[in-house]
Order: structure tokens, then C-alpha cells, then sequence
């Protein structure tokens, strides 16, 4: 699975696109990988633009959790924003929403990761 990268700052904007799922997952995990290693050292934070992500399942749910757990259990910073309905409905019923801070847009997570991200977005 390619990500599509920006980066603001301080701060990558990670953008996966289509299905997460039993059949992706080890290729989302990988392509994450090297953005989170970065991340648990303290020298990114991660937000994931979501807004091309049509499904996951409990396998993608588990990359993220992991995710999570690792870049904050280093300082790191991780979150995900613009998810679609029906990526939104699965966060809601798995309380996914109290694992991931989520974000209804790219801006509103970066305001709250990072200012000087917000900055940069606003001035590309």
C-alpha cells in the first residue's frame, strides 16, 4: 500500500487510500513503519488523512492500535482525521474514537498536533 506523504513542519500527513483490510494490512503496517519509527523517537508527529480510506476492518484497526501504543509510549504523537462515514461508524463502534485523537479535517488535527504544522498548512 503507497502512502501519500506531506509534510507540515514537524508533522507528516500520511494518506492511505481505499480498503484496510485482512488483505492490506501488512502492506499498510509496512509503508507506516518507517514514519513511525521517526514518531517514537520524539522527531514527528503523524496525523493520517483518511479521507481515501473506504474501509477497515479489525486487522487495520489493529495496525493503528499498535501504532498508537508505540508512538505514545515514547512521547510520540499520532492521530487520524477526514474519516469517511462508514470508516467513522467503525471508529464509533469500537470506541476507537477513545484509542486514536480523531479529527474532523487535516487542519483541525494539525492545529491540535502541532502549531507550527498549522502554520506551514496554512501557508502552502
Amino acid at each position: 500500500m503507497d502512502l501519500m506523504l506531506k509534510r507540515y513542519a514537524d508533522t507528516v500527513v500520511l494518506t492511505p487510500m481505499g480498503r484496510i483490510d485482512h488483505s492490506t494490512s501488512e502492506d499498510f503496517k509496512a509503508a507506516l513503519a518507517p514514519y513511525m519509527a521517526r514518531c517514537a523517537r520524539g522527531l514527528d508527529r503523524i496525523l493520517l488523512d483518511f479521507v481515501s480510506v473506504e474501509y477497515i476492518s479489525s486487522v487495520g484497526l489493529r495496525v493503528l492500535m499498535l501504532a498508537s501504543k508505540q508512538a505514545k509510549g515514547q512521547g510520540g504523537s499520532i492521530g487520524v482525521a477526514s474519516l469517511q462515514p462508514a470508516v467513522r461508524e467503525i471508529f464509533d463502534i469500537t470506541r476507537f474514537t477513545m484509542v486514536l485523537d480523531v479529527f474532523p479535517s487535516v487542519r483541525e488535527g494539525l492545529a491540535r498536533l502541532s502549531p507550527p504544522a498549522l502554520a506551514a498548512f496554512d501557508a502552502a
